[in-house]
């Protein structure tokens, strides 16, 4: 799957506090490889993602050869946007 890096990390802003934890917990990784997936480049202290940047507008396209931690932060924020509107 592609994806700028800006929607990337605009998915990762609008998490609720907490979802990184989450993440990484549902998934049995650590909270940095969760980091790293969405722009962090701490690999000494977390797993490598399985993406590919290539340079371009908007920060550029990744291309997620896994997008689990992607579904799973997708489906935390629709939760918390129909908790929000309720």
């Amino acid at each position: 799957m592609n994806i700028t890096f800006n929607e990337l990390r605009n998915i990762k802003h609008r998490l609720p506090t907490g979802s990184v934890g989450r993440i990484a917990k549902e998934l049995n990784i650590t909270e940095q490889t969760v980091r790293n997936y969405f722009g962090a480049n701490k690999f000494n202290e977390g797993d490598l993602t399985g993406k590919h940047y290539q340079s371009g507008p908007n920060g550029g396209i990744v291309n997620l050869q896994d997008t689990t931690i992607l579904d799973l932060a997708l489906k935390i924020l629709r939760e918390h946007n129909a908790t929000v509107v309720s």
